[in-house]
């Protein structure tokens, strides 16, 4: 398979696997130079970060004649939200109560509509009936940094109730998800990356993968698995099917994650020690 990244994608999984354990701070240069080994150019690199900064997911520093960024709090917060549910180890408990998010946003508002309903599957929920959103995990807190964001609170209603009929949980949840689709993607990722595992692993312990052959594959393998997070909603365990391959896949992509982080550590600290960052900038 070829190794295509996103540019823009690229730096969000950089900052979530390893700028953020590292004051928040990156000096563009070695964000240049790291993003070289998945072929992007300087160019590529400061249009992506320059849009990230537009978009508010970022914010520039200058010191001397250096640029730096650092997250924002928003930044900071999808990242924090993101890591939380990509090194998952298992599905989590379900207090056996549902949420719900009904709006009603005006047609000149759409572009906030639109924008809103990528942010609602992107946390999780699924979609009832129009305009009408569920889900069983407490994403309260989410929701209130939504209805800020887009300063929507007078078109929303948000309730927490339980769920009296007139069919099951399980049958609410087919409505709104398409489990199996994702049970299929589950399964595809184990087909190839337990195959990848067993080489990766013979390489290292052959001494034939470099440290920087580490980095470049522990983010492809992160960018991947990364993916779910647009397609599965996290459902708690009692309410996933019987043969959910969710959390193999995890266990497999932590697995794979920890023997490629080491040297892939190694190869970011070499790199991102050359942008020498005050300290009056890590947070």
């Amino acid at each position: 398979m070829e190794k295509q990244f996103n540019t823009r994608s690229m730096i969000f999984t950089l900052f979530g696997d390893y700028i953020r354990h590292y004051g928040n701070v990156i000096w563009i240069g070695s964000l240049i130079r790291l993003l070289e080994e998945f072929g992007h150019n300087e160019q590529s690199v400061r249009a992506a970060i320059s849009r990230m900064n537009k978009q508010g997911w970022v914010q520039a520093e200058k010191v001397g004649n250096r640029s730096y960024y650092t997250l924002t709090e928003r930044g900071k917060a999808r990242i924090e939200e993101a890591s939380k549910r990509i090194y998952k180890t298992e599905a989590p408990k379900w207090d056996g109560q549902w949420r719900i998010l009904v709006y009603t946003i005006p047609e000149e508002k759409r572009h906030i509509r639109d924008e809103l309903r990528k942010e609602l599957v992107w946390s999780g929920f699924g979609l009832l009936a129009n305009s009408c959103w569920i889900t069983p995990n407490p994403l309260e807190n989410q929701v209130k940094i939504l209805i800020d964001k887009y300063d929507i609170s007078q078109y929303v209603s948000f309730f927490k109730a339980s769920y009296e009929g007139m069919q099951s949980n399980e049958e609410l949840v087919k409505k709104c998800w398409d489990l199996k689709e994702i049970n299929d993607r589950y399964e595809q990722f184990i087909r190839e990356y337990s195959q990848k595992y067993v080489l990766d692993k013979q390489r290292l312990e052959n001494g034939e993968l470099t440290d920087a052959s580490c980095f470049v594959e522990c983010a492809w393998l992160v960018h991947q698995y990364r993916k779910f997070l647009f397609v599965d909603p996290n459902l708690p365990a009692e309410l996933l099917p019987s043969k959910w391959l969710g959390d193999s896949a995890a266990a497999l992509f932590n697995d794979y994650y920890k023997m490629l982080q080491p040297g892939a550590k190694r190869f970011f600290e070499s790199v991102y020690a050359l942008g020498e960052v005050p300290e009056a900038l890590q947070k």
